[in-house]
């Protein structure tokens, strides 16, 4: 039997996540969702199942920034927000969880534009 596209993404999304529970140490989780348009970001307490801080380029301050929100500028700008509202949130440690895309282009990004704003992961 092959497996479709969703079905590895889901099994890539599964050993990822599985291999930060291993090494996260209770640190919260920062999840990304990237759709052709848009990219979504989340800093979740799994804990709790709380989300502590969250952002995406649908956000006003990104859409008066970029021209389009599926973009790498967009991701950039997504990162830099998110680190904004999680340090205001009072979190600096994090563990990040690239879900089943691979750590390039728009993720990349948004990672870095994290980091740089302050988060540490």
């Amino acid at each position: 039997m092959t497996a479709n596209a969703k079905q590895l993404f889901d099994r890539r999304s599964r050993r990822v996540r599985t291999k930060l529970r291993q090494v996260g140490g209770g640190r919260p989780r920062v999840s990304v969702f990237r759709s052709n348009k848009h990219i979504y970001v989340q800093v979740i307490d799994d804990k709790d199942g709380r989300t502590l801080a969250a952002a995406s380029s649908m956000a006003k301050e990104v859409r008066e920034k970029v021209k389009s929100g599926g973009s790498i500028d967009a991701a950039t700008a997504v990162g830099a927000l998110l680190a904004e509202r999680a340090l205001s949130a009072g979190l600096k440690e994090v563990i990040f969880d690239r879900g089943g895309y691979i750590y390039h282009g728009r993720v990349k990004a948004l990672a870095e534009a994290a980091r740089e704003g302050g988060l540490n992961f």
